[in-house]
């Protein structure tokens, strides 16, 4: 998988094309990570409980982890904008919902709709601008731009979420997204059509036991949080992997499955994969932990927090967009370089101080910022590359689906390392903070490596 092969002319609409693609991918995960900034807020209102927080910051993940690879899939044969265009439908009336809630349970409902519906938006917008733009400088520009996109939703949903909660009510967060999601709707009618041609039957099997699978997977994750040993937690890991292994032998034996399974023989979709997985066991579920390591261990401020994650999130958007300037490289080693540094940045957070204000760790954020950065434009470009265009949403959903599985399991892992008991020290906290940085920025690190390893032997 290089990025210096023959370059075909742009579709009509590139611009256009990345422009919606890029502000879908920025909406959806502002809304993903705006509740990050005011958990302590959202419980209060809603009258949270422990188990009720953990859904809040929980359930937008499971919605999206369930429905991405089943969204991609769809949008291939049904058509991509068809998809997109409903995914935003529903992440307006989530964000509605969102903005209405008065009870827990509502609002967590909601989170999972947000989550269905941004699954839509994100398989579909890698597949749009995969469609739209030919390999080479011009798909390398515009999945920059994509990555750009990215980064800077990370930063708008903690600094707006915060800003709303301290000046006027944390609800003015979400009524904000539908306005942002009723913008989508508008402006992705002019986006132009596209399928794989190969039309297939639907693998209904296949969708069942992904998303039960995936659902009871999940559900066990978020419970497991509270106590591993439950019967509930159990019963709902174990169900969830026996679900998962039957997916997998159904796409091994079925006449039309939904993903064929011969399509990881592609050494650059394993790499793609690995690196994905990674990034969000990794930097997602660290830097999802980090406010309340802010705000709970070190005393700051929603708005000084916000600002530490812009640090991050901003030299990512920065870094998004400065990749077009690497794509003589090969995709391959420009994806595990990226990790490489990612990892160099995150093992750099490892010991803030209580004293400093947070300024001790801008150096690890400007680096784990950078690597993320060019992660980020990197897996989106490998994503449709990866696989054959007919199938580009599949591939977009692919990748995002093991992304947030793996933020799924990280955010698990630092939750059990960071929060051993309800009302923790701080230095407990701040010792559970050092080793979820060791086990995440070695993930990173595994994942930077595994990417270089398996790069396809003609590109080395």
């Amino acid at each position: 998988m290089t990025a210096t092969a023959q370059s075909a002319p742009p579709a009509p609409g590139l611009r256009r094309t990345v422009a919606v693609a890029g502000f879908g991918t920025l909406l959806v995960l502002a809304a993903f990570t705006a509740p990050l900034a005011t958990p302590r807020e959202l419980a209060a209102d809603l009258g949270a409980g422990p188990a009720g927080q953990t859904w809040i910051l929980s359930a937008m993940s499971l919605g999206l982890t369930v429905a991405m690879l089943t969204a991609g899939a769809l949008a291939d044969d049904f058509g991509r904008r068809r998809v997109f265009r409903l995914g935003a439908v529903v992440l307006l009336l989530a964000s509605v919902l969102s903005a209405l809630a008065t009870v827990t349970w509502l609002f967590v409902f909601a989170r999972v709709l947000a989550g269905l519906g941004a699954a839509a938006v994100l398989a579909c917008s890698l597949a749009l601008i995969g469609h739209a733009a030919p390999p080479g400088p011009l798909r390398a520009h515009a999945m920059g731009r994509w990555g750009a996109s990215l980064s800077l939703g990370l930063a708008l949903g903690p600094v707006l979420a915060a800003l709303a909660a301290e000046f006027l009510d944390w609800r003015v967060m979400y009524w904000v997204l539908v306005l942002g999601a009723a913008a989508l709707v508008i402006s992705a009618r002019g986006l132009t059509e596209s399928v794989s041609g190969h039309r297939r039957p639907l693998d209904l099997p296949g969708v069942l036991l992904l998303a039960a699978g995936l659902a009871a997977l999940l559900a066990g994750l978020t419970l497991g949080r509270g106590g591993w040993l439950a019967p509930a937690t159990l019963t709902l890991l174990g169900g969830g992997l026996l679900l998962l292994l039957g997916f997998l032998l159904r796409q091994a034996f079925a006449t039309a499955p939904m993903i064929e399974l011969s399509l990881f023989r592609n050494r650059g979709l394993l790499s793609a994969t690995a690196a994905s997985f990674a990034a969000g066991a990794g930097v997602t579920a660290l830097m999802s932990f980090l406010p309340i390591v802010l705000q709970n261990a070190l005393g700051l401020g929603l708005v000084t927090t916000s600002v530490l994650v812009v640090v991050w999130s901003g030299t990512s958007a920065v870094a998004a967009l400065a990749v077009r300037r690497l794509h003589r490289l090969d995709l391959d080693l420009r994806l595990g370089l990226g990790m490489i540094i990612l990892a160099v940045g995150l093992f750099a957070l490892v010991a803030p101080s209580r004293t400093g204000h947070g300024l001790d760790l801008v150096p690890g954020l400007l680096i784990a910022g950078i690597g993320t950065g060019i992660s980020n434009a990197s897996l989106g470009a490998a994503a449709v590359a990866s696989v054959p265009p007919a199938k580009a949403g599949l591939g977009g959903g692919l990748n995002q689906t093991v992304r947030y599985l793996g933020a799924a399991i990280g955010v698990t892992v630092v939750f059990a390392l960071s929060v051993r008991s309800a009302g923790a020290p701080i230095s407990e906290l701040l010792d559970g903070w050092r080793a979820s940085v060791y086990v995440c920025a070695g993930v990173t690190l595994l994942g930077g490596v595994a990417a270089l390893a398996l790069r396809p032997r003609a590109s080395r």
